[in-house]
C-alpha cells in the first residue's frame, strides 16, 4: 500500500467514524440500534464495528457505555441523586446506573459519588519476594498491591488511599500475607480495578503477556488496535494499581531498554530476572 493510498484509506474512516460518532454522541440515550449507526457510516454493521473498534479503541456499545458514565458522573459531582443521574444517563433505573458503574470504576454511584465515602478497606503490609508489599483490598477484590522499602510503609499506603480520601481503612497484615501467599503460589486473586475504559483497556492487554516474556509499550497499543496512542498507553501502565498481578514490569522502552517504574528499576529488574529463573526451572 502506497502512502497516499493509506492516506485516502485514513481519511475516509475518518469521514464515515465522523459521522457515526455525530450520531451515537445524539442518541446515546436512546442505546441506539447499532446497525442503525453502521447506516449512518455507510458500512454493513461487521465492518462497522471493525473500524469503529479500530478507530476509537473500544467497541461501539462500550462507546456508547462510557457516555453514559461520563454524564451520570458529572451529575452526581455536581450534587445530583442517583435517580437523577439514571434518568441523564438514560437508564431505566438506579440498579442499571449501579452496574453501570461497578462496570467502569468498582464502585457504586454512591460510593463514586462520595469517593467512597463509608466504603471498608482494608490495607496492611506483607513481605514477598521483592521486599515489602502494601496492599488495599476492596470488598470485591483487591484494588491496589506495591511494593516499598525500609521506612517507605506511611508513603507506600498514602500512595494508594490518596485515591480515595473518605473510605475507612482498617489495617489487617494477616489478610494481606494470606492474599500475597496466593499471589505468589499461583493462586486466583479476584480483583477489583477502579479506572477509565481506556486504562482497563490497557490493564487487561498486559495481562496477554507472559511470564519471563517482555513487551514494549508500542507492542500494547497495537494489542488494543489504538497504535497511535503509545504515549496514552504509556501513562494508563504508569498508573497500574495491581503491581505483579497486572504485570506492568513487563514492559520496556522502545529500544527495549528497562524504563521507569513506580516502584523502582532495580526491582523491576528483579522481578523479570526472578520470572526468568523461574521459567528456566520448569523446562
Amino acid at each position: 500500500m502506497t502512502q497516499n493510498t493509506a492516506f485516502t484509506k485514513t481519511n475516509k474512516d475518518y469521514q464515515m467514524m465522523a459521522r457515526a460518532l455525530g450520531f451515537l454522541g445524539e442518541r446515546w440515550q436512546e442505546r441506539p440500534d447499532y446497525k442503525r449507526a453502521a447506516r449512518e457510516a455507510g458500512m454493513s454493521a461487521h465492518h462497522f464495528h471493525k473500524v469503529f473498534t479500530r478507530w476509537a479503541g473500544i467497541s461501539p456499545k462500550k462507546y456508547v457505555g462510557a457516555l453514559a458514565h461520563s454524564a451520570a458522573r458529572e451529575i452526581l459531582d455536581a450534587g445530583g441523586t442517583v435517580e437523577e443521574a439514571s434518568f441523564e444517563a438514560g437508564l431505566s433505573s438506579p440498579s442499571r446506573l449501579h452496574d453501570l458503574f461497578i462496570r467502569h470504576e468498582a464502585l457504586s454511584p454512591g460510593e463514586a459519588k462520595s469517593r467512597a465515602a463509608g466504603v471498608e478497606m482494608i490495607w496492611g503490609v506483607a513481605s514477598c519476594p521483592f521486599g515489602q508489599a502494601v496492599a488495599l483490598i476492596s470488598p470485591r477484590g483487591l484494588s491496589a498491591y506495591g511494593f516499598f522499602d525500609e521506612g517507605g510503609e506511611k508513603a507506600a499506603f498514602e500512595d494508594f488511599s490518596r485515591r480515595y480520601p473518605k473510605a475507612s481503612y482498617t489495617r489487617n497484615d494477616e489478610d494481606v500475607r494470606g492474599i500475597t501467599s496466593n499471589i505468589f503460589s499461583g493462586g486466583i486473586v479476584p480483583i477489583a480495578l477502579y479506572g477509565t475504559d481506556f486504562q482497563l483497556q490497557v490493564w487487561k492487554a498486559l495481562l496477554s503477556v507472559g511470564s519471563g516474556q517482555t513487551v514494549r509499550y508500542m507492542d500494547i497499543a497495537n494489542h488494543i488496535n489504538n497504535p497511535k496512542a503509545v504515549r496514552a498507553v504509556g501513562a494508563a501502565i504508569g498508573a497500574n494499581p495491581i503491581s505483579w498481578v497486572i504485570p506492568c514490569h513487563r514492559i520496556l522502552g522502545a529500544d527495549r531498554r528497562l524504563t521507569g517504574y513506580h516502584w523502582g528499576v532495580e526491582r523491576k529488574r528483579a522481578m523479570l530476572a526472578f520470572e526468568a529463573a523461574n521459567r528456566d526451572n520448569a523446562a
